[in-house]
């Protein structure tokens, strides 16, 4: 897209991880946007400078956890706004990016597990419905170059129900289990067993399984395309220009929380 065809209220944009399956998509989405212009696209592990240089007011990082608190630490430093979609921020990395962000108080950093909308309505629902089931389980699908299991999403989800269970006052689900082959019950996750699939074709997938006596309840979500979370990113990127400080998901730009 032309500058003649931008108006002056565009924002400028960079993305880190450029050349990676979603960082590539991400490239294409910004360009696409008539209120954006994709002025930087830098390789997970290139100079981070380009970024700065080219006037990036946002930047949107989907690259590997061993770099991305570099990353996000450079963009506070920076002054830039930044959209985190890679996986391997936990709570003592929140804790760090808020230390950081204290000192630059005007910046903004959004961390989003998934920016699929319907992956984010699963996790919302996992919740409200966990208090009224004895257990629940989560098994999460993705393609076999995923580099973490299980899925941020997966995990974030786990923390959900977790505390929406302790905050019902339920117990530990329940689970005779005594004779395990390591990994045949999963992961553990705030007392949620998560279950990782890799295969080649799929793309991103979780199934929230919750179980009583006599019922199930299945809450399932399917991203078949890696373009199922461009609208989210972009949602996530025209509003981290309004939102100083660490915002952490998509619910509260969608209204749910």
């Amino acid at each position: 897209m032309s500058d003649e065809t931008k108006s002056n209220e565009v924002l400028r944009v960079g993305v880190i991880g450029a050349r990676g399956r979603m960082g590539s998509q991400v490239c294409q989405a910004v360009d696409a946007a008539d209120d954006m212009d994709l002025v930087a696209a830098v390789g997970g592990r290139e100079w981070l400078f380009s970024l700065s240089d080219a006037g990036s007011q946002v930047v949107v990082d989907f690259t590997h956890p061993d770099v991305v608190m570099d990353h996000i630490r450079f963009c506070i430093d920076q002054g830039i706004h930044t959209v985190v979609g890679t996986s391997g921020i936990g709570d003592e990395q929140a804790e760090q990016i808020r230390h950081w962000l204290a000192l630059k108080p005007e910046v903004g950093v959004m961390v989003v597990p998934n920016f699929a909308i319907g992956a984010v309505l699963t996790a919302r629902f996992a919740r409200q419905a966990a208090r009224f089931f004895e257990s629940a389980e989560i098994i999460e699908r993705h393609h076999a170059g995923k580099i973490d299991a299980p899925s941020g999403t997966a995990i974030a989800t786990a923390r959900g129900i977790g505390a929406a269970r302790a905050a019902a006052g339920l117990g530990a689900v329940p689970d005779a289990t005594t004779i395990e082959a390591p990994g045949a019950r999963g992961n553990l996750v705030e007392g949620i067993h998560v279950h990782s699939v890799r295969l080649p074709g799929l793309v991103a997938h979780q199934e929230v399984v919750l179980g009583s006596t006599g019922e199930t309840l299945t809450i399932r979500h399917d991203s078949l395309h890696r373009s199922s979370f461009m609208p989210g990113v972009l949602t996530a990127v025209r509003a981290i220009v309004d939102r100083p400080g660490l915002t952490l998901g998509l619910e509260q730009l969608l209204g749910l929380d």
